[in-house]
C-alpha cells in the first residue's frame, strides 16, 4: 500500500480513539497521557504523510468535500459582503460568486467558484463549473471595481469551465477570452488564490492577476489527471502518471514561474480547520496588497502584462 495512503488510514484511526477519549477524560490522568501520546503519534503521521505525498495525492486533497470554498473564506476574511447577482445579459450563475465587501476597513471587490457540500447545492452551483453568465458577471464586477478603485479578490476552485451545449451555444470560448484580455488592462490590483483545483481556462478566465497564490494542497492545470490519461494513453486509470507528468502541484508551478507564493495549511490540510486556513490566507493577502497599493495603475497593467508574457519561455544553451 502507498504510504501516504497507509499513513491517512492510521491518521483517520487515531483521530477517531482520541474523539472517543476526550468525550470520557473528564479529569482522568491515565487518560489524560493516553491523549497526548495519540496527539504524538497524529504528528508523526502527518510528516509521513506531507513527506510521500505526490501529485495524484494532491489532486485528491484539492478536491476534498470538507475544504473551505470562497463563501466560506469572505466569512472568515471579509467583512459587509453584498453579492452582485446577473451579467445583465442572460441571467445568474451560482458556480460564481461576485460582490463588494471590507477588507480590513477598505472596500474591496471578491470573485470566486462555489462548490457545493450536498446533492442538492452541487447541482445549484453546477459542481463549480461556470457557464458564460459567469464569467461576464465576474467581468462587470470587475469593470465595477476598476471604476470605483477597489481591489479584486478572486478565488479558483473549478475543474473547467462548464462544457454543455448550452454553454457553447452562448459564447463559453469568447466570454473567456474577453476576459483574459480585460483583466490583462485592469487598472486595479488583482490577487488569485487557488484554493482547491485550477482547472484550465476555467480557472484563468478570473486568475490573470498581479499576484497568484496556491494553498499547499491545490492543483493548477491545463486538463485533469483524468482527461490527460484519457487522451494520451485512452485509459483513465493512468490518471497518477498523468498528474505527475503535467506538474500541477505549487512547487511544481512556483518553480516555472507561474505562480508567486505557496500560502501554508494548517496541519492535516485546510479541511481540518478552516478558521486557521483563512488566517493563513489573510496574512499573505494583506502583505502582497500592500505592495501592489504602493504601484501606479499604469505600472499595475505594465508589470502584469509583462508576467503573463514571460510565461513559457524557456532557454536553453
Amino acid at each position: 500500500m502507498d504510504p501516504a495512503v497507509k499513513a491517512q488510514r492510521q491518521l483517520e484511526s487515531i483521530e477517531g480513539q482520541i474523539a472517543e477519549l476526550e468525550s470520557k477524560a473528564g479529569g482522568d490522568q491515565q487518560a489524560r497521557l493516553k491523549l497526548k501520546n495519540l496527539q504524538q503519534q497524529i504528528d508523526f503521521l502527518r510528516d509521513q504523510i506531507r513527506d510521500h505525498v505526490n501529485a495524484w495525492h494532491k489532486t485528491e486533497m484539492a478536491r476534498h468535500a470538507q475544504r473551505p470554498f470562497t463563501l466560506d473564506y469572505v466569512e472568515r476574511i471579509f467583512s459587509d459582503w453584498s453579492e452582485v447577482h446577473g451579467d445583465r445579459v442572460y441571467g445568474d450563475d451560482p458556480a460564481i460568486v461576485c460582490g463588494m465587501a471590507r477588507y480590513h476597513g477598505e472596500e474591496v471587490m471578491v470573485i470566486g467558484h462555489q462548490k457545493g457540500r450536498d446533492t442538492k447545492t452541487r447541482v445549484y452551483r453546477n459542481f463549480g463549473q461556470a457557464n458564460p453568465e459567469g464569467y461576464r458577471k465576474a467581468l462587470r464586477c470587475m469593470k465595477m471595481a476598476e471604476k470605483f478603485g477597489r481591489p479584486v479578490f478572486t478565488f479558483v476552485d473549478t475543474q473547467g469551465a462548464y462544457p454543455g451545449l448550452g454553454a457553447e451555444e452562448r459564447g463559453q470560448a469568447e466570454a473567456i477570452a474577453r476576459n483574459l484580455r480585460e483583466m490583462s488592462r485592469l487598472k486595479v490590483p488583482i490577487i488569485t488564490t487557488i484554493i482547491g483545483e485550477g482547472g484550465s481556462g476555467g480557472a484563468l478566465a478570473i486568475a490573470v492577476a498581479d499576484r497568484v497564490f496556491m494553498m499547499e494542497n491545490s492543483v493548477y492545470s491545463v486538463i485533469s489527471p483524468e482527461g490527460c490519461a484519457s487522451i494520451m494513453w485512452r485509459d483513465a486509470t493512468k490518471k497518477e502518471v498523468a498528474a505527475q507528468a503535467l506538474r500541477i502541484t505549487p512547487p511544481d508551478l512556483m518553480q516555472m514561474g507561474i505562480i508567486d507564493a505557496i500560502i501554508t495549511e494548517p496541519p492535516g490540510g485546510a479541511h481540518e480547520d478552516w478558521d486557521a486556513a483563512a488566517a493563513m490566507v489573510d496574512e499573505v493577502l494583506q502583505r502582497h496588497l500592500c505592495e501592489l497599493k504602493k504601484l501606479s495603475a499604469e505600472k499595475l497593467v505594465e508589470a502584469r502584462y509583462d508576467k503573463f508574457r514571460k510565461m513559457a519561455h524557456f532557454f536553453t544553451e
